[in-house]
């Protein structure tokens, strides 16, 4: 059942990785990696290594593709435009030779590889598991990831100052000038110096 599983999961991955790089619409792309992280994460739970699986599901299929179709749909990218990108031959060579080295490096590491069978003296079926992860990150690393919590809170605080900010400063710049009516000149808002010496 395992192994079937296995297989199942390993030609899904690697059709679905296929289906990334061939697809011309780039959102078509995007859903096929989205089910490749998670027949990835399919992998990672028949591996024993539950965290492993969230994490791929949480971060990757969940935070990075949504911001890829964010990028997408925010370009705009059509037919036509799509059609007026054009790839010089001199890319295309590069690209192959880039694809070449990177296949040649991988066999070249899959070559030194062996197959280890299964071992039950040594195999530990509880050392992926989130409980006993929890654990060793909440006694011997709890320094390390109290830092890291408060440099990602640091980071949320610091994104959120940037964009009120700019908010301020597009605010100041729009409300700079007010066309009056009838006349042929610009001048300043009314309300604009007040508001310039409340904040």
């Amino acid at each position: 059942m395992t192994e079937s599983l296995f297989f199942f999961l390993a030609s899904l991955t690697l059709l679905c990785a296929l289906m990334v790089v061939i697809s011309k619409n780039p959102v078509h792309s995007v859903l096929f990696l989205i089910i490749t992280f998670f027949t990835i994460s399919g992998h990672y739970i028949l591996l024993n290594a539950q965290f492993l699986a969230a994490v791929n599901i949480i971060v990757y299929a969940g935070a990075i593709m949504v911001l890829f179709l964010f990028v997408i749909m925010f370009l705009n990218m059509s037919k036509e435009s799509e059609h007026k990108v054009k790839t010089s031959t001199l890319s295309k060579f590069a690209g192959a030779i880039a694809g070449g080295l990177l296949f040649v490096v991988l066999i070249a590491a899959l070559k030194e590889t062996s197959l280890v069978g299964y071992n039950p003296e040594v195999y530990d079926s509880q050392i992926g598991m989130v409980e006993n992860l929890g654990f060793v990150l909440y006694t011997q690393y709890l320094l390390p990831f109290e830092l890291a919590s408060v440099l990602f809170l640091v980071a949320m605080v610091g994104a959120v100052m940037l964009g009120k900010k700019n908010k301020a400063s597009n605010t100041f710049n729009n409300s700079y000038l007010v066309h009056k009516k009838g006349a042929g000149f610009m001048k300043p808002a009314p309300f604009l110096w007040t508001r310039f010496y409340l904040t």
